[in-house]
């Protein structure tokens, strides 16, 4: 099992965008992980409009490909502290609405 990790959503120190309008604020997982979670969240993006069903879309596909215990938070604005994982944490800005995407349990 992975050692736990910590982080917060606010004073973040690493952040970096791409040329499809995503901003990664922090990543701890493999590149794979990370272009799941954007896609997926395109995906959940199409589908719905209510925050807390993005939410749950995100988490049950990650629940699926990586095994349970994944979280999701999705929101305009939002304070955090949780502890994850290693390799298995993201929080980024998709079209306005910041994600928080992280294993725990």
């Amino acid at each position: 099992m992975s050692q736990p990790q910590a982080s917060s959503s606010s004073g973040l120190n690493s952040s970096s965008s791409s040329s499809n309008g995503v901003v990664i604020k922090t990543v701890d997982m493999t590149e794979e992980m990370k272009e799941m979670a954007i896609s997926v969240t395109q995906q959940a993006m199409e589908k719905y409009t209510i925050e807390k069903d993005i939410a749950s879309f995100i988490k049950k596909q990650f629940d699926e490909v990586y095994g349970k215990y994944w979280h999701c938070i999705v929101g305009k604005s939002f304070g955090s502290m949780v502890t994850y994982e290693s390799k298995c944490f993201i929080y980024f800005i998709f079209s306005g609405l910041t994600i928080l995407l992280f294993k725990s349990g």
